[in-house]
């Protein structure tokens, strides 16, 4: 391909949804692909319920994918004069005609007389009418819509995934491309703005798939060039029905907020109705522009699974340096000191206190680094890292309920005793990876118990926590002094605790 202009034209009716975001990105890579142009264009007829904060978070979320535009942000509402020039050109050329009836009424009587179109009622009332009376009603002052005159037949396309699609004429309706308070369709609007920004190809979802025919018609009626389309798969939910808010989040800002990288996020959207060809999950930005083809975009719908995104998602964390993560993880942080203890998605996420904060700010470089290194292999998002370092910046106040219900008191005395041989033992040890592992499992072994049975408690003792990252990591990290602490305030707790209790 050559000379290819694209665009993407999203109405600020509300935030960037991962809909909008895939179908700005297949425009964006067939660009990047062919050298071409990306237009964006900003929908905002619509002046009730567009807004000004919504096209902010719509030109934010392509900024944060990293989907850079050529031209624009152009506004439709800027060419409302230009459509109604046309819609008055092609009444002009007799091929379009002023409807004077009510909508209301036409519909019904249409309904009443079993017309399927009530287009069918307001040509017939046009042309008994005729052009001289119906100039003569305009002229003083009877509003009146304005209606394509839709030729016999059928309109045919060659789809770039879909194949050659072709619709009867006769199945289309006349339809109004002027209201009669003389605000233009949004299928003129469309076809007017595309032209002028000289559009060749048009890559929109597959709901828009019943409006192309409509404006091949006013593209031909117009005498303008029609463009290529290609109209990619929807989005499913995990259920088989449209993705909606009832699966989760469904706007960018949304994921952005949750710690999910712009990089996965965009490898993600991109194997949503599309693939490489090969068996490739893991794919750069390069290296997808260099892959992609609209002859590779799938006709089946594709479904958001929000697992999948977690695990990619995943992948870019355990790739990404120490230095360029730290950013990511402050900066989540320092949200979730005024964050609702409830994220956005409604995942349980605990806010993260001053003190923590600040302890993370105070420790030596190395320290933070180290501690990322442990944290991001095992992690799906940065807020996990966030939720998975807090152990290490402020002092325990509790155990997690399950986890202690089985290693601490099933048998408190026992668990008790263990832990204080284990922390004369460990005062005992040198500090490294090596020496702790072999402490612990000797403690293990003497007292004529499984490794588990130390480790499992001890894991329990320092962190709070039934899981984390290798124990002896952990220990490391957390230095001799506090580790010990927390061991002995461990078998404190246990020792306080009725008899009994489990």
């Amino acid at each position: 391909m050559t000379g290819v202009r694209v665009r993407f034209p999203p109405s600020p009716t509300g935030y960037l949804h991962v809909g909008g975001a895939r179908t700005a990105l297949f425009n964006w890579l067939l660009a990047r692909k062919e050298g071409g142009v990306l237009v964006l264009r900003i929908e905002d007829t619509d002046r009730d319920r567009s807004s000004e904060a919504h096209t902010q978070a719509i030109l934010d979320g392509m900024t944060w994918l990293g989907l850079d535009w050529d031209e624009g942000p152009f506004f439709q509402s800027d060419g409302v004069e230009r459509h109604r020039a046309q819609a008055i050109q092609l009444l002009d050329e007799g091929k379009a005609y002023r409807d004077f009836t009510d909508p209301a009424a036409l519909r019904a009587e249409a309904e009443q007389k079993g017309i399927g179109h009530p287009s069918v009622l307001a040509r017939r009332y046009a042309d008994e009418m005729g052009e001289a009376e119906s100039a003569r009603r305009a002229e003083a002052g009877e509003p009146f819509a304005i209606r394509l005159r839709v030729p016999e037949g059928s309109t045919s396309w060659h789809d770039l995934v879909h194949g050659r699609m072709s619709f009867d004429n006769a199945d289309i309706d006349d339809l109004v491309i002027l209201r009669a308070d003389g605000s233009p369709i949004y299928n003129l609007a469309v076809v007017s703005d595309d032209a002028e920004h000289r559009i060749t190809h048009v890559i929109r979802g597959d709901d828009h798939l019943s409006n192309t025919p409509k404006q091949i018609l006013l593209y031909e009626a117009l005498g303008l060039p029609v463009p290529t389309f290609g109209h990619v798969p929807m989005i499913l939910g995990s259920d088989g029905k449209r993705l909606s808010k009832r699966h989760g989040a469904t706007a960018v800002g949304d994921y952005a907020g949750e710690g999910i990288l712009p990089a996965a996020m965009v490898n993600f959207l991109a194997l949503l109705g599309w693939n490489p060809g090969d068996d490739r999950e893991i794919m750069g930005r390069e290296e997808l522009i260099e892959a992609f083809s609209m002859e590779r975009v799938q006709k089946k719908s594709a479904v958001f699974d929000l697992d999948k995104l977690g695990w990619m998602n995943g992948q870019y964390l355990a790739r990404l340096p120490a230095d360029r993560l730290e950013p990511l993880v402050v900066e989540r942080m320092a949200a979730r000191t005024v964050d609702d203890e409830i994220a956005p998605s409604g995942r349980p996420s605990a806010p993260v206190t001053m003190e923590q904060l600040d302890r993370w700010r105070a420790a030596p470089a190395a320290w933070r680094e180290a501690l990322l290194e442990l944290l991001k292999v095992r992690v799906r998002s940065v807020d996990e890292i966030v939720d998975q370092a807090a152990p290490f910046l402020a002092p325990l106040h509790g155990y997690e309920e399950a986890a202690a219900k089985k290693h601490f008191y099933r048998d408190a005395p026992a668990t008790a005793a263990r832990l204080r041989v284990l922390r004369e033992a460990l005062a005992a040890s040198e500090w490294t990876e090596a020496d702790l592992e072999s402490t612990v499992r000797g403690v293990a072994d003497a007292e004529g118990v499984g490794a588990g049975k130390a480790i499992h408690p001890l894991r329990l003792a320092v962190t709070g926590r039934g899981q984390s990252p290798g124990i002896f990591e952990v220990l490391v990290l957390l230095g001799r002094e506090e580790t010990l602490e927390r061991v002995a305030n461990a078998g404190e707790h246990l020792n306080s605790q009725p008899k009994g209790t489990a």
